[in-house]
């Protein structure tokens, strides 16, 4: 085997090697003592972390809502909160009649709501934006949360989910709201 085709192959290798350690994902952020979840932004001594103001549902619970089951009688709504631009703010999420749901990035909410339509607001600490839902018992709509923080300021916004990538989005996600 001659020299050029020798680094060839091992470039080959090589790369082929960081590019499937670089596709693994990170383990979940295990929950604080006092049952709170907070992301990490930043791996210094002094990372910033955003913290959902209430404990976080149990393991099992999380487990259940990842197989993404209608519930019977409900309108079952998933809240995805996981892209590039979104690290900070604690997101607040009310549908006008049922409890609040608190997201921090890079976390999910499982919300059953009564059948029907509903208007959800999305509400930081610089503004707020409504979105509108409609869904019969037992089904299941996905709506993603869209945010994008930079220096000068933060937006929101709600949006349809698509099931197949909002689920595959959500496996990697802690599960911070049980509402229903």
């Amino acid at each position: 085997m001659n020299l050029a085709r020798r680094r060839a192959l091992l470039f080959a290798v090589g790369g082929s090697a960081l590019l499937t350690a670089g596709c693994m994902t990170k383990p979940l952020r295990p929950a604080n003592t006092d049952g709170t979840y907070c992301f990490r932004i930043g791996k210094s001594y002094r990372p910033k972390l955003t913290c959902a103001p209430t404990p976080i549902p149990s393991e099992s619970i999380e487990a259940d809502a990842k197989r993404f089951e209608p519930a019977p009688g409900k309108l079952t709504v998933y809240l995805v909160r996981k892209r590039w631009g979104d690290g900070r703010n604690v997101v607040r999420v009310d549908s006008g009649g049922t409890s609040a749901v608190d997201t921090v990035p890079e976390s999910f909410a499982r919300w059953r709501l009564p059948a029907g339509s509903h208007r959800l607001a999305v509400t930081w600490p610089e503004g707020s934006a409504t979105f509108d839902i409609a869904g019969a018992a037992g089904e299941v709509v996905f709506v993603e949360v869209i945010g994008s923080v930079w220096v000068w300021g933060s937006t929101y916004r709600l949006e349809r989910g698509d099931a197949a990538e909002s689920r595959q989005r959500a496996m990697s996600l802690r599960l911070v709201a049980d509402v229903g």
